[in-house]
């Protein structure tokens, strides 16, 4: 493969064990430069990026996040926030009187928080610097809340952690995806049959039945605490959005 963007999109995997190399203030403002220039709804930058530098926080963090503990060992920690508060500060410092943020208006900044996200992760991959997305910051609303100091109508879509991977990283097996045809959907929305579903999986069941299979990701995952959680946290942040 000649082409090098897509060729690093093929090879980037999560990097959760890091080095003790620090990220230079050169790549590090590269990573922040090329956040910004990610597409935005109107070029609006419906975000606001948390660069957590606090030792202390970054383990607070660590612990909140499910106890992934190897989040606080990682030389730079950024959340990304869908930002649906600034746009009215704006509007306010004209003299309007803005309507308060919807549901679709905190859907629009999570998107726009997202893919800026996503261009910090390309940009640091090309520097020989891995990153690891973390979830899990949508969990503990109560206590997220009170660490990152998140007023209302601000709602941490993503947090991202950073640093040179280790050999060990750089040589694992990344996981293998689907096919194009298992996801790629032509004109309109299709459900899979039975057959089609189980073909998806022939080769990701590990040896065991996709019957058994599916029921230990089931439990691991859907029917999870942390995703319960992760669904009670949510229901509190749209609080404020669906008022």
């Amino acid at each position: 493969m000649t082409n090098e963007i897509i060729k690093s999109l093929y090879e980037r995997k999560s990097t959760r064990v890091f080095t003790d190399e620090e990220i230079s203030r050169e790549d590090k403002n590269s990573i922040l430069q090329a956040a910004l220039q990610a597409p935005s709804a109107g070029c609006q930058l419906l975000y606001t990026i948390l660069d957590i530098t606090d030792k202390e926080k970054k383990e607070k963090l660590a612990v909140l996040c499910d106890n992934q503990l190897f989040m606080a060992k990682a030389k730079m920690m950024l959340v990304f926030c869908a930002d649906c508060r600034k746009w009215l500060s704006f509007y306010e410092e004209a003299g309007l009187k803005p309507r308060a943020p919807g549901v679709g208006d905190l859907l629009l900044a999570v998107e726009d928080a997202l893919i800026a996200a996503q261009n910090t992760v390309t940009a640091a991959d090309s520097l020989g610097i891995g990153s690891c997305y973390i979830g899990d910051v949508m969990e503990n609303v109560e206590e997220m809340k009170t660490v990152l100091q998140l007023p209302k109508y601000v709602y941490p879509a993503c947090l991202l952690v950073f640093g040179h991977p280790t050999e060990q990283q750089k040589i694992r097996k990344k996981p293998e995806r689907f096919r194009v045809s298992d996801i790629v959907c032509e004109n309109s929305y299709q459900d899979k049959s039975g057959a089609q579903i189980r073909g998806m999986f022939s080769e990701r069941t590990d040896g065991k039945s996709y019957d058994e299979w599916m029921e230990a990701f089931w439990k691991r995952k859907y029917e999870s605490d942390f995703s319960k959680e992760m669904n009670r946290s949510m229901e509190v942040y749209l609080q404020d959005f669906l008022k």
